[in-house]
């Protein structure tokens, strides 16, 4: 039953494989949208503004928080990726 399904489903290859494609370009970009380094250097990066004085106290609270949501975000994320079958 195998061989005539394949057969049966042949003209549907080219179709199967743009899915395997987009699919495997989801999984990029999710890994990219999702990965916490970016995120940490521009933590680390904005507290150095702070020290440097390019920053003022309130704007380093108001991107930090902004950051700090981000990874909270990462983070669930990724708990929901490892707890999916």
């Amino acid at each position: 039953m195998g061989l005539i399904s394949d057969l049966l489903t042949l003209p549907l290859a080219p179709v199967r494989g743009t899915v395997w494609v987009l699919e495997q370009v989801v999984h990029a970009a999710e890994e990219e949208y999702y990965d916490p380094e970016p995120v940490r250097a521009r933590l680390a990066q904005l507290e150095q503004d702070l020290n440097n004085g390019l920053i003022d106290a309130e704007e380093f609270d108001r991107r930090e928080d902004e950051l700090l949501d981000r990874l909270d975000e990462i983070e669930e994320y990724r708990q929901n990726a490892r707890q999916a079958p």
